[in-house]
Formats: C-alpha cells, structure tokens, sequence
C-alpha cells in the first residue's frame, strides 16, 4: 500500500507539472490565401518560438471564417474583406481589429487571350469583355474575400454573372479554382501572393493588374471575448500585438518567392 501510494503521489505532482507545462495555443481561422501562399509556414515559426503559443490554422475563405468567428471557434480571424470586417465588429463579434498587410488581386488568363482583357481599360472593362466571349470565367464562388472582390467587379459592371453560360461557380478555395481554371483555359481572379506560389500554370498568365480596384487589405482581429468567455483573450492578443509590431511586419516583409514580396506591410502603430 505504502508503494502504490507513493506512485500515485508521484503520478499526481508528473501530471500536475506536466499541466503548468503545458502548451498553448490559439484557433486561428484565416484566408486559404495566407495558407496556400505559405506566408503562414513562413511567419507562424517565428512567433511560436517567441512566446511559445502554437497556431492552430483554421483556412477558409474571408465569409467561413468570419462564421467561425460568430460561432467561437476561433480566438482570432485574419481576413481580407474589410466591408465584412467592419460589420462583423460593429454587430459586436470581434474587437481590436487592426491592418496588417496588402497585395492586390491579379486577373489571370490564357496568354492567347481570347477575350483581349489585356486591351481593357480596367477591370470592369475586362469583366465586360469576358461577358460577351466564349471563354470560361472560373469564380470560387466560396464567399471569401476574393469572391466578395470578384462580385463587386460584376456589380460594377452592371453584370449578373450567373446569367452567363461562361461563368463557372466551382465552390473552391484559390488553389483547386486556379487548377479548375488552367484546365479549363479560362479567365479567374487570383489574390497574388497564391498566384505566385501556384506552379500549374501551364496556359495562364497575369491578363491584367494595377486596377486600384484590385486593392487587396487584409486585417487581424480577436473574436469578443464579452460574447465569448473562452476566448483566449491573452494569448490572441499576443498574436495581434505581434503581427502589427515591427518584428512580425518585418517577417511578412521578408517573405519572398523567386525574389518577389508577396506581402506589403500596413500596420499602423
């Protein structure tokens, strides 16, 4: 007795340490446009090994992730629709939002370019060609931020894409809509930093860019704790406060493929 007694003893302090020791984490749900880039596998290291609380990286388009959010599964959103993300915080879901990065959207095509969108005078202009030609549009059709952007471009243009026997609602996230798109040899709308980090291209390339309306702001906030009690108030913030510090900008900044940033800083302190 006296020897089971002393195992559970110490059994009891090995579990106990191994509790104080135990790692945090937090939830984060983010656009697939920051995890298929591989910003995330390039940035996140460097946090976790500063304060020692894992990311979990939850990727969805900007309108799942911003429901993750609603529901409290997540501690912190990183998005890129700031309509959506200004009403989210203004019905109360998320606090302390603040801006992190940019890069904008590119619209990419054939390199025959049958619809002439690289003789367009802007993107609406390029809508509108490709909505009285015959090649396909690929749209993801997923609610994220892309989509959202995608979607203001046709309102723009006074176009109801659905109407159109060449429009393509896939469902997808960038990289699988991107893929749909080579294959099919048609036109989409890609966030650059997926752009550059997609490798098949086969057909595809840039038709059009530098469209002020091809602005692509991303921002970071933490879902309400007052609505939410088991948020990670503390350690999401950590997050927030690390991102937007000249340290965590600095690593967005330095993230490059084949020599091209892919992300600009914009946090403003």
């Amino acid at each position: 007795m006296k020897r089971l007694r002393k195992f559970l003893l110490a059994l009891s302090f090995s579990l106990a340490a191994a509790g104080a020791f135990a790692e945090e984490s937090i939830v984060l749900a983010s656009t697939t446009s920051t995890d298929q880039s591989g910003l995330f596998g390039f940035i996140l290291p460097a946090f976790e090994a500063k304060t020692g609380i894992r990311i979990k990286v939850v990727a969805l388009g900007t309108g799942q992730a911003l429901d993750t959010g609603r529901r409290g599964d997540a501690d912190v959103l990183l998005v890129h629709d700031r309509p959506a993300e200004d009403k989210f915080v203004a019905e109360g879901w998320g606090v302390e939002r603040r801006d992190v990065m940019y890069n904008d959207f590119v619209l990419v095509g054939p390199k025959s370019d049958p619809d002439k969108v690289k003789q367009a005078n802007d993107t609406v202009d390029a809508f509108k060609r490709i909505a009285a030609g015959a090649t396909p549009f690929v749209s993801r059709g997923d609610r994220s931020g892309t989509n959202a952007a995608e979607l203001r471009v046709w309102k723009d243009a006074g176009i109801d894409p659905k109407k159109l026997p060449i429009y393509k609602d896939v469902g997808a996230g960038m990289g699988p809509t991107l893929n749909m798109t080579a294959g099919m040899g048609g036109y989409t709308l890609s966030d650059r930093g997926t752009w550059l980090s997609f490798k098949n291209r086969q057909d595809l390339e840039i038709v059009l860019a530098g469209d002020p309306r091809l602005f692509n702001p991303y921002g970071v906030m933490l879902v309400n704790p007052a609505r939410y009690p088991h948020v990670k108030r503390e350690a999401g913030m950590k997050f927030i406060e690390w991102i937007t510090s000249p340290e965590g900008q600095k690593t967005i900044a330095d993230y490059k493929i084949n020599g091209e940033q892919l992300f600009f800083p914009s946090a403003k302190r």
